[in-house]
């Protein structure tokens, strides 16, 4: 009999709606440009690809290998990764649009007090920077969350527990 396993995708569903809901009290409380609070989205989504990981080896009774754990586990966070670039499109859109205007204006006070620039410099950078934003902040997500769920599938692939015996099989 075939043990019952949860789906990367369910998983990646579950992941994601806690790190979609984080999202939008940290915007209400007024807190999206706090980087501490960016560190912890991205452990909390680090936790959950762990979790993912050693949850499908318990649901195996450990018969997996490094590369099944991994594998489940990098599924997993394509899954969430699709779910929350999909609510980062909608986000920026059409549920806050003027979180665009705040982020390119302390962009702008930023360049003002380096100084190095002109401000008909800063205005042609921030109406390019306004231009590309969505477009640049999916593909920023999409390297980002790649790149961290590769690494917390290695991390979960490690700490689960692996006893493949092939007779199983």
């Amino acid at each position: 009999m075939q043990p019952k396993v949860t789906t990367p995708a369910i998983k990646g569903i579950f992941i994601s709606l806690i790190l979609i809901v984080l999202s939008m009290a940290i915007y209400f409380a007024g807190q999206s440009q706090n980087k501490a609070i960016q560190w912890i989205q991205s452990a909390l989504f680090g936790i959950g690809i762990i979790w993912a990981c050693i949850s499908f080896s318990k649901q195996m009774n450990g018969n997996i290998t490094f590369g099944n754990a991994f594998a489940h586990g990098f599924k997993t966070s394509a899954a969430t990764t699709a779910i929350l670039l999909a609510y980062l499109f909608l986000f920026l859109k059409f549920i806050a649009p003027s979180f665009i205007d705040q982020t390119l204006e302390i962009s702008r006070q930023q360049m003002e007090a380096q100084g190095k620039l002109t401000s008909d410099q800063i205005d042609q950078a921030l109406t390019m920077t306004k231009k590309f934003f969505v477009p640049f902040a999916i593909g920023g997500g999409l390297i980002m969350y790649a790149l961290l769920g590769a690494i917390f599938s290695l991390i979960g692939a490690a700490i689960a527990k692996k006893n493949p015996n092939p007779e199983i099989a």
